[in-house]
């Protein structure tokens, strides 16, 4: 299967699960479908590219439609978060919401995006605001859509990054992260 995958061959589980939880926030919902749908492109098509990864693209592509859904509860209000927690939580706050959806496998996916992953000394080590435990991408498919995810940003969300700039925006963070992805760029691209 070398085609591009799209929401029909994808099984549109996301659309439902979106439309419950910003319905009442049409330009947050809009911010989120687009960025949503640029990550799930650009995973889909790495994993479609790279048949030796042996990704599930379609598992890939419903992931990333759903991989920020978190982000309605925090405080962003540049891009239409008017929440209680800061921006760094969306992540497990999504996984939450995905494992009382019932996908508990889409939930790991969202847990683990942010960055290039939170390890538990990272997330003591700088007093992060979320549970203390591993938040690293496990599986491929995880990988792909954290890697996916490093090339667009909300605040312009139609512009792809560089591989320069997504390296750029991550070395905020520490060389961890920048040592990672670019371990990801030379496997993925």
């Amino acid at each position: 299967m070398t085609e591009m995958i799209g929401p029909e061959q994808a099984g549109n589980i996301w659309e439902p699960v979106i439309g419950r939880y910003y319905s009442d926030n049409r330009p947050l919902m809009e911010l989120l479908i687009t960025h949503s749908t640029l990550v799930a492109r650009k995973a889909t098509a790495i994993a479609l590219s790279h048949p030796e990864l042996e990704a599930d693209a379609l598992f890939t592509y419903q992931a990333a439609m759903l991989h920020d859904i978190g982000i309605f509860k925090t405080d962003a209000a540049p891009i239409h978060c008017f929440g209680p927690h800061p921006y760094i939580c969306h992540g497990y706050l999504g996984a939450d919401i995905l494992r009382n959806e019932g996908l508990p496998r889409h939930a790991l996916v969202a847990e683990r995006h942010t960055g290039t992953g939170l390890t538990l000394e990272q997330i003591i080590g700088r007093n992060m605001p979320i549970p203390h435990r591993e938040m690293v991408p496990v599986s491929i498919e995880e990988q792909l859509v954290c890697f996916a995810d490093k090339f667009f940003s909300k605040t312009r969300p139609t512009q792809e990054k560089t591989v320069e700039q997504a390296i750029a925006s991550l070395e905020k963070f520490g060389q961890e992260g920048v040592a990672k992805f670019r371990v990801w760029c030379d496997r993925f691209l």
